[in-house]
């Protein structure tokens, strides 16, 4: 059965949030664009994994929580309070994912957070 667009991304959610890469990349086209606002952006499921397996290094648990959602054809908003467990305590990120998916593949991945409010608390 085929997913929506909101649960492929929902579904690569879930996988990033217990730090599962090798399913998580399964839900990324080979072109899709990842842009880590105010970071940069990478390319295709190794780029993906490059970002988001080194800043989830340091965490013991993730709670990606989503507090809004949004579809509307293949396009997906949601609104998340990521929530990182680290030897310090928990740092809560607001955070604003708009993703596009097509043929079951994230081909568009964007996070928009404020840099200051991680860098803050995050190890170094």
């Amino acid at each position: 059965m085929t997913k929506t667009p909101i649960e492929v991304v929902k579904a690569f959610n879930r996988a990033v949030e217990i730090k599962d890469y090798d399913t998580a990349v399964k839900f990324v086209s080979d072109d899709c664009e990842y842009t880590n606002m105010p970071m940069g952006t990478v390319r295709g499921p190794a780029g993906v994994r490059s970002v988001l397996e080194p800043f989830f290094a340091p965490t013991i648990e993730n709670r990606l929580e989503i507090l809004r959602e949004a579809a509307v054809g293949p396009i997906v908003f949601l609104e998340r309070l990521d929530r990182h467990l680290l030897p310090t305590g928990w740092v809560n990120l607001p955070v604003t994912g708009v993703y596009e998916v097509h043929d079951g593949l994230i081909t568009v991945y964007r996070d928009y957070f404020d840099l200051a409010t991680i860098q803050s608390k995050w190890p170094s």
